[in-house]
């Protein structure tokens, strides 16, 4: 007689995205079971096909908040929701370079927590992936959602999502970070008794077009002390840089390098 451990065991493997057969071959069960299983845990759930999926804003289901924040501000830097034809509800999508495996496994575990009812995918493209979901209350979750690029639009934190990132401000950050910055490493070569020596300082900076955006960014550094400053392109504002070194050491400690 299968024992909870396994039926739970091959439950969570499924939702990981393993293949009901795949699973069935790990565990030494037939692959009918592992499907059986699998329907009781979404009838259990609620998320049946056809059934209604809990919405945190609609029906009061759970956030993860720092989850939540932390995909607030990959949307807000390479994400966005869109519907497709042929598909019956939205779908968000984070663009992930391909050099940052680390940030696509972020991306996807941040979707997976927030959305812990939906399916996340990924979609391959040139030199990246995409990593998507649907769910038709994304536009719930995501008010910022509308027609025409960001930049060309207001963008404004509604009361609730201001709520949840002052609460985890560093998630938030780290996002921003993730999507639209980098911590690059510059150098510099200097005299000094008579002997010419190589200097590296870190430095992290931030580049989106929307000054909306660039502005929730700099509120976020200025909630955890962190001092930054605008650098600019043809005379418009266009970079947040983080230089300075105890700004730099805060950052590494709570951010970090994409990976």
């Amino acid at each position: 007689m299968a024992t909870p451990e396994l039926r739970r065991t091959a439950v969570d493997l499924v939702r990981s995205g393993v293949t009901n057969a795949e699973a069935a071959r790990r565990l030494g069960v037939p692959a009918g079971t592992v499907g059986y299983w699998v329907h009781l845990d979404r009838a259990e759930r609620g998320a049946c096909p056809g059934r209604e999926r809990p919405c945190p804003r609609c029906d009061g289901a759970p956030l993860d908040r720092p989850a939540y924040s932390y995909l607030l501000g990959l949307y807000l830097g390479d994400g966005h929701v869109s519907r497709y034809s042929g598909h019956r509800v939205p779908s968000l999508s984070i663009t992930c370079a391909d050099d940052w495996p680390g940030l696509m496994d972020a991306a996807e575990a941040a979707m997976r927590t927030v959305l812990p009812f939906n399916r996340t995918s990924r979609l391959r493209r040139t030199g990246c992936h995409v990593v998507k979901a649907y769910s038709k209350h994304l536009s719930c979750l995501f008010p910022q959602h509308g027609p025409g690029r960001k930049h060309e639009r207001t963008i404004a934190l509604a009361p609730w999502q201001q709520q949840i990132v002052d609460a985890h401000p560093w998630e938030f950050i780290r996002g921003l970070i993730h999507s639209d910055g980098c911590r690059v490493v510059n150098w510099t070569v200097r005299t000094v008794a008579g002997q010419r020596k190589r200097y590296e300082y870190p430095r992290y900076l931030f580049t989106n077009v929307s000054d909306d955006i660039r502005k929730l960014y700099c509120d976020a550094l200025d909630a955890v002390g962190v001092e930054w400053k605008v650098t600019r392109r043809a005379g418009r504002p266009y970079n947040i840089s983080v230089a300075r070194r105890e700004a730099v050491a805060l950052m590494d400690r709570h951010v970090g390098p994409k990976h």
